[in-house]
């Protein structure tokens, strides 16, 4: 196969309008631009997620991941690339429609007996946190070890400052690694290993449902071993009581046998920008019109960065928190009170900045 130098894989894509929210210098491009967040991070945040049963609730009532594993995987990784990569007009009008999408997600969760929104902050706030969190861990697990005290710092004020871009309110994100484990000790009493969450963590833990549905056997086939190794990586991540809550069962052994070869899977992916554009080529293509220029180095052409709320203030957007509030209550009546499914308002306006819903969506 023909290798491509890092100028002519640059030369595949445009330059970024400007450098988004946090720029080359950043610890987040370092961090989020690692191999080790292309399926590991995503994997471990998109599991442990479900542990919040009113998202559990969510996922399953709206039956996404389940039908179009894919597409939902390539849309999510793209919003992430564009929230860690992306320039900024784009990105702001991208979180902008996001509320009108979670506006949606809403109704009742058979676990706590209460009713959940995607929009609430606290739950928007489990998963930023959740996300950041992974990908972090990942990063010094299987990839190039522990940040510097302050790289992490500086990671976490920047995972503050990308949530501007959802309805949680930046003061509660924590700052540290301490204000961190504090965050998710006092989220453990409200966790639960329901069936739906148990359910859902097995489906994505085969790892395999985010590849295309059209993919050639064989490739298919010659992927499997790769992906059984990571799969197990993942698990070696969970502490104990999710574990517990997950159903999910791997001993110590396990834990300690796929440290070196996934070590090894992602040093390989970090030293071939080839075998990175591949990978991310196969599993999510729309990503890479963010990303790559990103990890390629490719230039903005306006290298200057500015904050989401910076960026939502140039371009005419509501913070997310204030955004779109009539038509969420239209959304909180139609289903609350008229007992009726939200409306897909949102939906396909999305599908210009984050991708398609179905793969083959004419």
């Amino acid at each position: 196969m023909f290798l491509k130098t890092r100028k002519q894989l640059a030369a595949q894509f445009e330059p970024a309008a400007d450098y988004g929210f946090f720029g080359p210098d950043s610890v987040s491009w370092k961090v989020w631009g690692h191999p080790t967040s292309y399926i590991l991070g995503f994997a471990r945040s998109v599991t442990i997620e479900h542990f919040d049963p009113n998202l559990a609730a969510s996922v399953v009532q709206s039956g996404g991941v389940k039908a179009r594993p894919h597409t939902r995987y390539a849309r999510t990784m793209r919003y992430f690339s564009m929230v860690a990569f992306g320039a900024t007009e784009p990105t702001a009008k991208a979180a902008d429609i996001l509320v009108k999408v979670h506006s949606k997600a809403i109704g009742h969760d058979p676990v706590t007996g209460g009713t959940y929104d995607a929009n609430d902050p606290s739950s928007q706030l489990w998963i930023h946190i959740t996300a950041w969190h992974s990908i972090l861990y990942c990063y010094e697990k299987f990839g190039p070890g522990k940040l510097s005290a302050a790289e992490e710092l500086q990671y976490w004020q920047e995972c503050a400052r990308a949530a501007e871009l959802q309805t949680i309110d930046p003061a509660d994100v924590p700052r540290d690694r301490e204000a961190v484990r504090a965050y998710f000790d006092a989220w453990r009493p409200r966790l639960a290993g329901s069936e739906d969450a148990q359910d859902m963590i097995d489906f994505i833990l085969h790892l395999d449902v985010a590849l295309p549905p059209d993919l050639e056997k064989w490739k298919r086939a010659s992927l499997m071993p790769v992906i059984r190794i990571l799969s197990k990586a993942v698990v070696s991540t969970y502490p104990k009581h999710m574990r517990a809550l997950g159903d999910v069962h791997q001993s110590a052994l396990m834990d300690a046998a796929v440290l070196a070869p996934t070590k090894l899977i992602h040093l390989v992916l970090a030293k071939s920008l080839n075998a990175r554009m591949l990978l991310m080529g196969m599993l999510a293509p729309d990503a890479m019109e963010t990303g790559a220029p990103a990890v390629l180095g490719l230039p903005a052409k306006n290298p200057i960065t500015m904050t989401p709320r910076e960026a939502q203030a140039k371009y005419g957007y509501d913070i997310p928190a204030q955004a779109h509030l009539a038509m969420r209550a239209k959304q909180q009546e139609r289903v609350f009170k008229q007992h009726e499914k939200p409306s897909d308002d949102g939906l396909r306006e999305s599908e210009e900045l984050i991708g398609q819903m179905f793969a083959h969506a004419g």
